[in-house]
């Protein structure tokens, strides 16, 4: 056999560098990825462990709550849709055409993401307000008012999404699991909604001078009404779901058929990882009702204790897991609501979407990370606080 030509063996090694290359490229993204969704990757850990006490059967299908993994997969499908329009930014460039003091610009800014996150979510709410107002106050020569801005932005979001069944991932699951109406649902939060804004208010009224604007804000309407009304059609068609005149497979059906005619991309710019976070949580905590000790032990640990214990355990895992877990040992589903929803003040992981603010500022603005951070967790605190007093008044 004649031997190889010296320029084969070198393409055989570089073949072979570049495949291993590769794979460590991979492994590298895939290593990655764990890394930064902590909730993902722990997810997944417990539901493997888990499977030790229930070998994976059929059964595991009747962990799921399908409900809410269909609701979550077309309202992010929807409001993306929505987002990619321009609504959000041009509502927020109209709003700020109107204000001439910094106080004015922080508070559009802060009750955008307020009220946005009431029907949009709060972690997308952070996503489209955050970038644009950091923007808008670099325009305007705010720059020092940046910090405390986006930590109240993040409070609202986190707090005005409290108040609707689709503001954020636990309050469609818990939603959905307690068989109450949308009207009672609102009852239940308005309270702590009609407080939380107070508190804001009082915030930038304390924290951000009136003045006038050293620069005057600039923008162009960014809006396509064309492109804007299916999305308002399938919007709708998700709040009939959510008040129980829609059935959720039929809402899919409909999401699914309109935007494989309009925009079939948007199909798979849904959070997949939040989706999969939820499968893992159901199969965990599946498998765990099927030891009945623990289930006795959890069940007396929450008793009378259902809206402290949920706050509590949010600041260690965030408060949608604890949502999960806290759901299956208890039938006190409203006091998981309010628990969950107060516990995702606190700690910068108590609500995984104030990781989203925090990384905008980290990046943009590193000299700003410990003041942001020193500034979160205070106010943070103190909404805290105030909040869960006046649900032991309340109580």
């Amino acid at each position: 056999m004649d031997p190889l030509p010296e320029g084969g063996s070198f393409c055989y090694n570089a073949h072979g560098k570049e495949r291993k290359k590769g794979e460590k490229s991979v492994a590298r993204r895939i290593l990655a990825y764990f890394k930064k969704d902590v909730v993902f990757t722990v997810s997944l850990i417990l539901a493997a462990g888990s499977c030790v006490l229930v070998p994976p059967g059929p059964v595991y299908a009747s962990y799921l709550d399908w409900h809410t993994l269909i609701m979550l997969f077309c309202l992010m499908v929807i409001v993306e849709g929505i987002r990619q329009t321009g609504a959000f930014l041009t509502l927020g460039q109209g709003l700020l055409h109107r204000v001439k003091s910094p106080r004015g610009v922080a508070a559009v800014l802060v009750f955008l993401c307020f009220f946005a996150s009431m029907l949009v979510t709060n972690d997308v709410s952070l996503l489209t307000f955050v970038p644009f107002g950091m923007g808008i106050l670099e325009m305007t020569g705010l720059r020092r008012q940046l910090p405390l801005t986006v930590v109240l932005m993040t409070i609202a979001a986190n707090l005005g999404s409290m108040f609707t069944p689709i503001g954020n991932p636990q309050n469609i699951y818990l939603f959905s699991l307690s068989g109450m109406s949308v009207g009672s649902f609102f009852i239940l939060m308005l309270p702590y909604t009609l407080l939380a804004a107070v508190l804001l208010a009082a915030s930038l009224w304390l924290g951000v001078p009136k003045g006038m604007l050293p620069v005057a804000s600039q923008g162009k309407a960014l809006l396509s009404a064309r492109e804007l009304l299916p999305y308002g059609v399938l919007f709708a068609c998700a709040i009939a779901t959510v008040s129980g005149a829609l059935p959720d497979g039929v809402l899919l059906g409909i999401v699914v058929v309109v935007l494989l005619w309009k925009k079939k991309e948007l199909l798979l710019q849904a959070d997949f990882g939040l989706l999969l976070t939820f499968v893992f949580f159901f199969i965990f905590t599946g498998n765990l009702n099927a030891l009945p000790q623990l289930r006795a032990m959890m069940e007396q640990a929450l008793a009378g204790r259902e809206t402290l214990v949920s706050i509590l355990l949010s600041q260690v895992i965030s408060n949608v897991p604890a949502a999960m877990l806290l759901s299956n040992y208890t039938n006190q589903i409203s006091a998981l609501i309010v628990g969950t929803n107060l516990g995702g003040l606190g700690t910068l992981i108590a609500s995984m979407a104030s990781l989203i603010s925090y990384k905008q500022v980290a990046v943009q603005y590193p000299k700003e990370k410990k003041k942001y951070f020193c500034l979160f967790t205070t106010y943070n605190i103190g909404f805290l606080l105030l909040l869960y007093g006046l649900y032991i008044l309340l109580s």
